[in-house]
């Protein structure tokens, strides 16, 4: 069994920019549906629905975009905010240049896990485990470059990916590494 097969995208971040600084105030008067209150943040809020999505266009002309379930529906969410500066009156490049920042998944190792045991045996230098502040265990991988949170229950979290790729391939070492201490049962 791949683990990997269970690894479900719950949030993909991602950027972007126009190259130029924005008037937010009077951009959120144009943009129907922004929330703009500098006092509580300091970016113009976008929700979307479909693609579900919220983007925070900032001063600068940097666009963060949030919420997205893939990197796909990151790029149609992004190109829609594009779409409507434009429309707008604002020059936007044709097609935007979108860098993933995050991607943070979810999988499922099937069985409950020793996090006590799992701790002093993946290393104490990559591992994170303080049970009266966290319940779950928080491992640092170096390739892939992603952070895992083990819990109890045999649910992962999957942090820091730039790709579903990577993700997974972060499910698959520590499923691999447990397994190697005798703390997970690999069919």
């Amino acid at each position: 069994m791949s683990f990997g097969d269970t690894l479900e995208i719950q949030n993909v971040v991602g950027s972007t920019g126009i190259g130029f600084e924005l008037a937010l105030e009077e951009l959120s008067t144009d943009l129907p549906g922004s929330d703009y209150d500098p006092d509580n943040f300091p970016g113009l809020v976008y929700r979307m629905n479909d693609p579900k999505a919220t983007t925070l266009i900032f001063r600068s002309g940097k666009i963060v975009c949030t919420g997205s379930k893939s990197a796909e529906s990151l790029t149609e969410s992004i190109n829609i905010v594009f779409d409507k500066l434009e429309a707008l009156g604002i020059p936007v490049p044709d097609e935007p240049d979108i860098t993933i920042q995050n991607i943070v998944s979810s999988a499922d190792l099937g069985e409950s896990l020793n996090l006590n045991a799992m701790a002093i045996g993946l290393g104490l230098e990559d591992v994170e485990y303080e049970p009266e502040q966290f319940p779950g265990l928080v491992y640092r991988l170096d390739d892939p470059e992603v952070v895992i949170l083990l819990f109890g229950s045999g649910k992962i979290v999957v942090t820091g990916a730039k790709s579903r790729e990577k993700a997974i391939e972060g499910v698959e070492v520590v499923a691999s590494r447990i397994a190697d201490l005798g703390l997970l049962s690999i069919d």
